[in-house]
């Protein structure tokens, strides 16, 4: 079955009817997301149904804090992709307001649940609650399967090596830190993010070190400097490289926050191709040098760094080794 994004907007195929669906809003989908997740996929396995996700977007933070900007680690289209990769049939996707947030736990099961969904079991974390108030919670959805005729599942809060609990709050905390290498090993993947490769300055070329430059969200703290990566192109290519993400204070003085990335061995035309950037290792702050020269010599010495890093690394995971070791092509 070909992995679908659908919306709880329009009628879900017949044929994704009575599946089991993993509920919540799985920002990150890192190691604690995929115990839920996992769960769903065994579930379904085991009852020979399809395997959903339900996921609420935008970000309810979003709509009840708009003037806090969040930092988003997988936005619905990064997100999608991993499902699909994990082996989910679709990810339906909750469009979430302030009216849809005002229904009561009641209107949740009967209008999305039941209705919409036709579900046959459901898998969510613990502490998973939902409806007007947060009025709803795990007794509540239990209650309700057997009323309206679903199992459910409810998952432990997954903990790491450490025995302390995965969230994504910690690991934007460590991406705000630079410590891409950490947040990878509670994401169960190295962070990666998707973009359109748009058209620079080309100081890069003139300097010997021609970049691949891509806008993110300005809601984006990953911290600035400079990274190992790996470079996926929508052609399925790969390409180990060394990345700048800041506002490059050696060229400009206030400068938007680019991504730039400098690809190795590769000489082509990416304009206009979305691509994606997996980040590896940090490997310095942001420095403003006194004169070009002095940022040549060091984009060597952070190319050789970057190579040496790189040429050691193994996948992480299975979704790791699909995300950042094999491109799967466009997001």
């Amino acid at each position: 079955m070909t992995f679908r994004r659908l919306s709880t907007d329009g009628p879900l195929p017949a044929e994704l009817r009575g599946g089991v669906v993993a509920i919540g809003n799985f920002d990150g989908l890192h190691r604690g997301h995929q115990a839920v997740l996992g769960s769903a996929l065994d579930e379904a396995r085991q009852r020979n149904a399809p395997a959903l996700v339900l996921t609420f977007e935008p970000h309810p933070r979003t709509v009840f804090r708009p003037e806090v900007p969040l930092f988003i680690l997988t936005p619905p289209e990064m997100k999608a992709r991993l499902l699909a990769e994990l082996g989910f049939d679709a990810v339906v996707e909750q469009r979430f307001t302030r009216d849809f947030a005002g229904q009561s736990a009641e209107e949740f099961v009967t209008g999305v649940l039941d209705s919409t969904l036709g579900i046959g079991h459901a898998v969510t974390g613990f502490d998973f609650h939902f409806g007007k108030n947060r009025q709803g919670g795990p007794a509540f959805l239990m209650a309700s399967g057997e009323r309206h005729g679903f199992h459910v599942t409810l998952v432990d809060a997954f903990r790491d090596e450490g025995a302390e609990i995965v969230s994504s709050s910690r690991i934007r905390s460590l991406l705000e830190e630079g410590a891409v290498a950490e947040a990878a090993g509670l994401l169960g993947y190295r962070f990666t993010v998707s973009s359109t490769v748009v058209a620079g300055k080309k100081l890069g070329r003139t300097l010997g070190f021609p970049t691949a430059n891509m806008r993110l969200p300005d809601t984006m703290a990953l911290k600035h400097g400079i990274y190992a990566v790996r470079f996926g192109r929508s052609d399925g290519t790969l390409h180990d490289g060394v990345a700048s993400f800041g506002r490059r204070p050696t060229v400009e003085e206030d400068g938007a926050a680019l991504l730039e990335t400098f690809l190795f061995d590769f000489d082509g035309d990416l304009y206009g191709e979305t691509c994606q950037v997996s980040f590896f290792g940090f490997l310095r702050g942001e420095e403003k040098f006194d004169g070009l020269e002095r940022l040549v010599a060091q984009i060597k010495q952070d190319e050789a760094e970057a190579r040496a890093l790189l040429s050691g690394v193994r996948p992480l995971s299975a979704l790791d080794g699909s995300v950042a070791f094999t491109s799967a092509g466009k997001l």
